[in-house]
């Protein structure tokens, strides 16, 4: 399962894998920020707090926008972090502004 805490909506669905996290909370109609969908904006930054292993490496696009420690603490960015295996996935939109 995978929990996606908005701004207002939180909803858990099946994860479906390939999809990333902005993917599966626009498709669930849960209200996630984004500007742009390429990994530049940052606006869909958010914090994994369980599951982090269910989800690809992070990719260029993170490694440019977010900073070392972000990746520590479990920020992604959810237009890139992309689900690889089924498992449990908690995650919550934490954009900066």
């Amino acid at each position: 399962m995978i929990t996606l805490n908005g701004r207002r909506v939180k909803k858990t669905v099946e994860p479906e894998l390939g999809y990333t996290i902005l993917d599966m909370a626009l498709k669930h109609e849960v209200d996630w920020g984004f500007s742009c969908v390429r990994g530049t904006c940052s606006r869909c930054r958010c914090l994994v707090s369980e599951g982090l292993d269910q989800l690809n490496a992070p990719t260029d696009e993170e490694l440019d926008n977010l900073e070392p420690e972000e990746f520590e603490e479990g920020y992604r960015l959810g237009c890139q972090a992309k689900l690889k295996q089924a498992g449990t996935v908690v995650v919550t939109h934490k954009p900066y502004f």
